[in-house]
């Protein structure tokens, strides 16, 4: 059956125990149907060498945590069979110290899908059907469009890193990078009530998006004017840098403003000469983003009800089987940004 056109099929008991059987699933949690899965780039990252940053993989593992499908059956009485979910890819395990405090993006024994963290491996969601803890699944309207739902990581992602930069309204402010999250930071920002927000990077396909997102001026970071924005100590109240350079973050310590915030969203490697001076001379306020906690929930909810579009940054959908011409597209930066699979 064509996925693309009829998403839920109901299923007989005697399927659903086979399936069970498969999966060794006990009847606990949910057990999700897949129908959708975005290509992040550190699904592009495990794919094309083999590791994120320390993290090697060792042996198999199924990638993506971007995923969105429906409900086979749950142990949950809020989800019933054939609704619609997304999945939170974030399964933090309650006890710590973080989670105690409510900031399970900090979680000392997390389990995100994907990931090779761990020996043996955690499983991403490029699967057809996928047991998870029935907290993972946040439900959406069935009339939804698949396509748009498969943004709630991203744009949790995103979320989190604005709500680092405190309150928004009326502010002034810089992005630095704008590939799919940069663009996302974008619309997040708009909706949170920037009065304007300047973007920059190195690619004019980035830029374009980055207006369809709501940008109000573009400038590209190496043939731009800056000049204009470097005076009396820089003019952005908050910069976000979601390029993970040293000359991206160069760029924002002078054009955000004495007392202004930055929040670094972008991930690389050490820094050399960390310029540390102009940080503590004009007392930027320097903050970390890191995942998500409870802006997946209201990341489903502004894609549901359209407080965000993400699809100017759709590229495209391959069926599970192309997944090799997938990740290939998806790692050509001058053609895609965001593709994604159909289960």
């Amino acid at each position: 059956m064509n996925i693309e056109t009829q998403s839920c099929v109901i299923m007989g008991k005697e399927q659903v125990k086979v399936i069970a059987q498969q999966l060794a699933w006990d009847g606990s949690g949910t057990l999700v149907r897949v129908t959708r899965g975005g290509i992040c780039g550190s699904d592009l990252h495990y794919y094309q060498e083999g590791k994120v940053g320390s993290y090697e993989v060792k042996m198999p593992m199924i990638l993506g945590h971007e995923v969105v499908g429906y409900v086979v059956e749950s142990d949950d009485a809020r989800l019933t069979p054939n609704q619609k979910v997304a999945i939170n890819p974030s399964k933090p395990c309650g006890e710590c110290k973080y989670c105690l405090r409510r900031q399970e993006n900090q979680c000392i024994a997390m389990r995100f899908f994907g990931s090779a963290m761990y020996l043996p491996h955690v499983d991403g969601g490029f699967t057809q059907y996928k047991v998870v803890d029935s907290a993972q699944c946040v439900p959406y309207p069935n009339d939804a469009d698949d396509s748009v739902m498969v943004f709630a990581e991203p744009l949790a992602v995103c979320l989190h890193a604005v709500n680092q930069a405190g309150d928004l309204t009326g502010k002034q402010v810089f992005i630095s990078g704008v590939g799919p999250i940069g663009c996302l930071i974008v619309a997040a920002a708009k909706a949170r009530g920037a009065a304007a927000i300047v973007c920059s990077d190195i690619s004019e396909r980035s830029l374009a998006l980055a207006e369809q997102m709501g940008a109000t001026a573009v400038i590209h970071a190496t043939s731009g004017d800056f000049s204009p924005y470097l005076r009396d100590k820089g003019s952005f109240d908050v910069a976000f840098e979601a390029a993970g350079h040293p000359n991206s973050l160069q760029r924002c310590l002078d054009l955000v403003c004495a007392k202004g915030t930055l929040v670094q969203v972008g991930m690389s490697g050490a820094i050399p000469a960390f310029p540390i001076m102009v940080l503590i001379a004009k007392e930027i306020n320097l903050v970390g983003s890191f995942r998500f906690t409870h802006e997946f929930n209201t990341a489903v909810e502004w894609l549901a009800n359209g407080t965000v579009n993400p699809l100017p940054l759709f590229s495209g959908a391959y069926c599970w089987q192309e997944v090799d011409t997938a990740l290939r597209f998806a790692g050509d930066k001058t053609r895609a940004a965001k593709v994604q699979l159909t289960f």
